[in-house]
């Protein structure tokens, strides 16, 4: 099956894209499964380099970097990235720059779409 999410949300403050996160990185472990997470809005800060949070707490950087090692797609809204000065270095690496064309694309792609 072939999963995508779109996750609307920041990465901390709701726990909204942390649970699509979780979602997606869960769906990437199942032989079989293709996931793609779209970030748009707030979401975009989800794949922000650098992050620093406390000792115990969850880490949206780490999260995308896992749903990268297990073959998944992560794009980032372009204009949503331009409107919080996210620029393509203070993305986390595989994390692209992309568009409603592609989230376009990506839809017509997918057996279900899950947005958070």
């Amino acid at each position: 099956m072939k999963t995508l999410l779109i996750l609307n949300d920041g990465p901390y403050g709701t726990e909204r894209s942390y649970n699509g996160l979780r979602l997606a990185m869960s769906l990437s472990k199942r032989e079989g499964e293709e996931v793609r997470v779209f970030l748009m809005g707030d979401a975009v800060d989800c794949a922000r380099r650098g992050q620093k949070t406390p000792d115990g707490f969850y880490n949206t950087e780490r999260m995308i970097r896992a749903v990268l090692g297990r073959g998944g797609k992560v794009g980032a809204c372009g204009s949503c990235s331009d409107a919080r000065s996210l620029s393509d270095d203070a993305r986390v690496d595989g994390a692209h720059r992309s568009s409603m064309d592609e989230l376009t694309d990506w839809t017509l792609w997918a057996d279900r779409v899950v947005t958070f």
